[in-house]
């Protein structure tokens, strides 16, 4: 068990940084003092005792990041009731499912998602606050949420006359054991399970990025990725706030030039990232250039190529806004050419892996000592284990156990009982092996492997990295047709219009090419037998994962549950 209360170290950082910046919605001029955010979180203290709430009420929160998202998130660990964040991106039915299965109680949502909603579909729901100063959209509570809204400014005025202060903080005291937060997956087989984190999870991620340093007091952090998703949450805002780092919330799609324009003006101290973004500047960016012929020749040359890759890793690091220690990956399988890449021009990169089962971290490393193609070392809260006969040879099942591991599924002990063995190891449904130092190296899914009749592994995501690095590929898809290899690709149509390529015959010519290099770079038994143009995007995740089992042979839609 984790020693640091997780609730207590808010406690404590609110104390120790009361006058520090702490959370700003970026280009607008909303921002808050950890002082600032510790008063505001003491509002929503009085009212959720004024609406009755005990510990483990559930309350969720439905928005894209921004300031009073984090101020809603923290009032309510800190009160001790259970979060429930939920991605924007859920359909309206899914955001019915959640609130319904969690048992919610109170809604943070945006004005325009609540719109989205049918209040009819989520009988436990009794009140919705929005993001845009706390008014109430729906009161179900006799009027207690509207009027203690109404009057809020005069009711903290009495409760503490003499304004909140630093010596006002004393939040529950709440076991780690204790369920804190219900994170309901958004995986690619259809499924949404709510994941039971502790605050002994939660503290053990935290505790890690503290101890490491990932994070320090006076930090820069640019939050881009979803807050509602493990990733994101735990050391963007999570470990953020417990050290005293100042968090600026992007709130917008992180497109690489608002992206870049963002970290010209925050100067991030740490950047977190998904794969997507490194390597849409690789392959917009990085790769136009390689392909001149006076930078082809200059990487010829002994020596120079030193000097270039230089240039090239100073340009990247410019344009991330120069003060970062490093960046880490996670939340998907990187490109190995983009990863062979950056790893040669020594860009300070390192990659992780986790689960949201695991809140999320299972394995890192520092930039400085990461090994090329893992995904970093176990940590040493954590134990893994290889389902083979030789963890390191030969491919196994990676099975987890320690501190971060979940609770289980919520009100789902069927599919809780499905993921532990026996002897209660998380299984991970990911394939790989480890080295001897502690290194876990990742080929792909147990669920997405192919076996071919001739006994032989084909792991469809190491394929598809090839293909999307191909010329006017936007994304790809590998699946098995009548016990074919058949590539799905949805092309780059924007690029292709803008070279007059976008006819259906150019389009098709241009994947022939791909297909007959991209059968040269396989081995014989991971040849693709065709490519077919997809015309749409493929169905995705929140996440942005493909839903890999709505292009299966046979796959039948199910009909959309009414709640």
């Amino acid at each position: 068990m984790i020693k640091e209360n997780f609730i207590k170290l808010y406690e404590s950082s609110f104390r120790d940084n009361w006058e520090l910046p702490c959370y700003t919605d970026w280009g607008t001029p909303v921002s808050y003092t950890y002082g600032e955010v510790a008063n505001e979180i003491a509002k929503l203290h009085l009212l959720f005792h004024e609406l009755g709430f005990k510990r483990g009420t559930k309350i969720a929160l439905l928005g894209k990041n921004n300031a009073r998202w984090c101020i809603a998130y923290m009032a309510t660990i800190t009160y001790g009731a259970v979060v429930v964040p939920i991605l924007q991106d859920f359909p309206p039915a899914d955001v019915h499912h959640i609130i319904t299965h969690s048992e919610a109680k109170l809604l943070f949502a945006s004005e325009s998602l609540w719109q989205q909603l049918d209040v009819n579909h989520m009988p436990n729901l009794k009140g919705v606050l929005a993001f845009e100063e706390y008014k109430p959209l729906f009161d179900k509570t006799d009027n207690l949420l509207t009027d203690f809204q109404e009057n809020i400014e005069s009711i903290i005025l009495e409760k503490y006359p003499q304004g909140y202060q630093q010596t006002d903080l004393n939040y529950t005291n709440l076991g780690n054991e204790k369920v804190m937060l219900l994170n309901y997956t958004s995986g690619t087989t259809g499924f949404s399970k709510g994941v039971m984190l502790t605050g002994n999870n939660l503290a053990g991620n935290v505790t890690f990025g503290i101890r490491t340093e990932l994070l320090i007091r006076g930090d820069r952090i640019l939050s881009f990725l979803p807050l509602a998703h493990a990733y994101g949450c735990a050391f963007d805002f999570l470990t953020a706030t417990a050290v005293g780092a100042h968090v600026t919330l992007l709130g917008k799609v992180p497109s690489p030039n608002t992206l870049l324009k963002a970290f010209a003006e925050v100067k991030p101290s740490l950047i977190l990232s998904v794969p997507l973004v490194i390597e849409k500047i690789y392959k917009n960016v990085i790769v136009p250039l390689l392909k001149k012929r006076t930078m082809r020749w200059a990487l010829s040359v002994p020596m120079l190529d030193a000097q270039i890759y230089a240039q090239i890793r100073k340009k990247l690091v410019d344009a991330m806004g120069g003060e970062f220690k490093e960046i880490i990956i996670g939340g998907a399988a990187m490109n190995p050419e983009v990863e062979q890449f950056f790893y040669r021009i020594k860009f300070p990169f390192t990659i992780g892996y986790g689960m949201t089962e695991c809140g999320p971290l299972i394995s890192y490393s520092p930039w400085n000592e990461f090994k090329a193609s893992s995904s970093g070392k176990i940590l040493d809260i954590m134990q893994v284990r290889i389902d083979s006969d030789d963890p390191y040879t030969k491919l196994g099942e990676i099975q987890v156990y320690g501190e971060n591991v979940m609770d289980g599924y919520y009100k789902n002990e069927e599919a809780t009982k499905e993921v532990f063995t026996e002897d209660n190891w998380f299984k991970t449904g990911d394939l790989g092996t480890i080295d001897v130092y502690g290194n876990i190296y990742i080929r792909g899914r147990s669920k997405t492997m192919i076996l071919t009749a001739s006994g032989q592994n084909i792991f469809p995501e190491e394929i598809e990295s090839r293909l999307n690095n191909m010329p006017f590929v936007h994304e790809s898809l590998i699946v098995e047709r009548k016990g074919k290899l058949v590539a799905l690709v949805h092309p780059d149509m924007d690029l292709l219009k803008s070279v007059n390529q976008d006819s259906a015959d150019n389009v098709l010519q241009l994947m022939n090419d791909n297909l007959k290099e991209l059968n040269r770079q396989v081995a014989n038994y991971e040849r693709i037998s065709r490519i077919e143009v997809m015309k749409d995007e493929f169905e995705k995740t929140p996440k942005k994962s493909i839903k890999r089992f709505q292009y299966e042979e046979g796959y039948v839609p199910k009909k959309e549950k009414r709640h």
